[in-house]
């Protein structure tokens, strides 16, 4: 999953995006609303974590800005401990949840957690298809109960494809999904990656299916 951070304190910010990191996720970082707001328009996230307290363009204002374009991103908005009347207003704006600074950064991840999940329609930490099991809070795939040994690319595509079953995902959705700013990944290496992935979850019940020139599916196979 990739993150956005938008937050003007580098210090936070580093640690937001170094503990992100480790938990897996792509994490690009801006300290400007107006940059947030110019990435926003420009690419896809899974999540937004977003300080009110932007430079140059509030957060509240970027949220705005992407709510107006319809754009259902989910929103975890940082905020100041005393500030109740921007809590509720970015509540009412379209904002997902909220945490009062300072925080605990294992609850942050935890609400990080709760969102993805929720973007990708589960509300249990545990996805299922097939025989195939997704521990989202380990990020950790499963067949039968037997631990898959994935790296942390091929757990990316298991995400990204789960998030969209029954429909197509091309290369480009899941670059986009997987890379930071700085990283690139080539149309080849995608296809690396996928034939690897599929190999390993022979056994799994389910198949990634390949449309030439569309993209990916992962599809249930029949018992």
């Amino acid at each position: 999953m990739r993150i956005l951070v938008a937050e003007d304190d580098q210090i936070l910010a580093d640690g937001l995006s170094r503990s992100l990191r480790a938990a897996g996720y792509a994490v690009d970082h801006v300290a400007q609303g107006s940059e947030a707001d110019t990435a926003l328009s420009a690419q896809t996230f899974d999540l937004l974590i977003l300080d009110l307290g932007l430079p140059k363009l509030s957060g509240l204002d970027v949220l705005k800005r992407l709510r107006s374009r319809n754009d259902n991103t989910p929103v975890l908005i940082l905020t100041a401990a005393d500030s109740v009347e921007q809590r509720v207003r970015g509540l009412d704006l379209g904002a997902d949840d909220f945490m009062a600074k300072p925080f605990a950064l294992s609850e942050l991840e935890a609400r990080v957690r709760a969102l993805v999940r929720r973007r990708m329609g589960a509300s249990a930490p545990q996805l299922r298809h097939g025989r195939l099991t997704y521990d989202q809070i380990g990020r950790a795939v499963y067949c039968d109960g037997d631990l898959l040994d994935l790296s942390a690319r091929e757990v990316g595509l298991i995400e990204i494809l789960l998030s969209r079953v029954g429909r197509l995902v091309n290369k480009e959705q899941i670059v986009e999904h997987l890379c930071e700013w700085g990283e690139e990944i080539s149309s080849n290496a995608v296809e690396v990656y996928m034939h690897r992935l599929r190999k390993k979850l022979e056994g799994a019940g389910v198949k990634i299916n390949t449309v030439r020139g569309l993209g990916y599916c992962l599809e249930k196979l029949p018992e």
